[in-house]
């Protein structure tokens, strides 16, 4: 399993802005991270310096996450980055507040399969949070009716398991329904006082075996750590989660 741990850029989004892509590149492969998941670069990043230090490194990059609007008007360009970079997997990672409506998740849902559709070499998916459980389309939440599981949905689940929890849901009991189709799934923990905010991996009250177990055994390709918010230095936190995911790596 320790081959399938990765890290998104995004939890250092800062740290690449102002420290640099191939610093913050090279410190988080030196820490044992195999993958890194592209998201929150700075604007305007160059895509040939990303390459060059994913591939100066040795790690891989796991996955792109990549904005709706990007993904349904510009997939022509999507696709030759993602190519560049040597990944296939393009998530969607957030929806603005207008398409979180029945309509709007109707619409990211028939995009996202077009996208599918354009490109069928490419794992086309989604990375919810909380707000898709507010929702209720067809019986059901608008997470779940962006993931159904059925032969006509093309789109690919990543789910957060902080965000499910948040959202009122087991993570593990959430996860069963996305056997063979979650290739990715985003680990983050939840602190155990009432403000329940993000904490490293292992450290708070989201129990990860069970989850990993089940990921070993369904498909899992990558456990990408992420968190949003750090109370320490990101890297320093980055590091608690990984060494935790290790130690659990040992027990499956």
């Amino acid at each position: 399993m320790n081959e399938k741990l990765a890290v998104t850029v995004f939890t250092v989004r800062e740290q690449l802005k102002t420290v640099g892509i191939g610093p913050v590149f090279k410190e988080l492969a030196q820490m044992g991270y195999k993958g890194l998941q592209l998201s929150g670069l700075p604007a305007g990043y160059d895509q040939d310096e990303v390459a060059y230090h994913l591939k100066a490194n040795n790690v891989v990059a796991a996955g792109m996450h990549v904005p709706f609007a990007r993904l349904t008007n510009e997939l022509d360009l999507v696709l030759k980055e993602a190519q560049k970079y040597g990944t296939n997997a393009l998530f969607c990672p957030y929806l603005p507040e207008e398409l979180r409506t029945e309509e709007g998740y109707r619409a990211v849902k028939e995009g996202l399969n077009n996208v599918a559709q354009q490109a069928p070499d490419f794992q086309i998916g989604f990375h919810n949070h909380a707000f898709e459980f507010e929702t209720t389309i067809d019986g059901q939440d608008a997470l779940s009716y962006l993931l159904e599981p059925s032969q006509d949905n093309r789109i690919l689940a990543e789910i957060d398991v902080y965000w499910v929890k948040k959202g009122g849901r087991d993570p593990y009991t959430f996860i069963q329904t996305y056997s063979g189709r979650m290739p990715m799934i985003h680990l983050k923990d939840m602190t155990k006082d009432e403000e329940e905010t993000f904490a490293e991996v292992g450290e708070g009250s989201i129990p990860f075996l069970p989850i990993l177990q089940w990921g070993e055994q369904n498909g899992v390709e990558w456990y990408v750590v992420e968190q949003d918010v750090c109370k320490r230095d990101p890297m320093d936190s980055l590091r608690i989660s990984l060494a935790n995911l290790q130690h659990l790596a040992t027990q499956l």
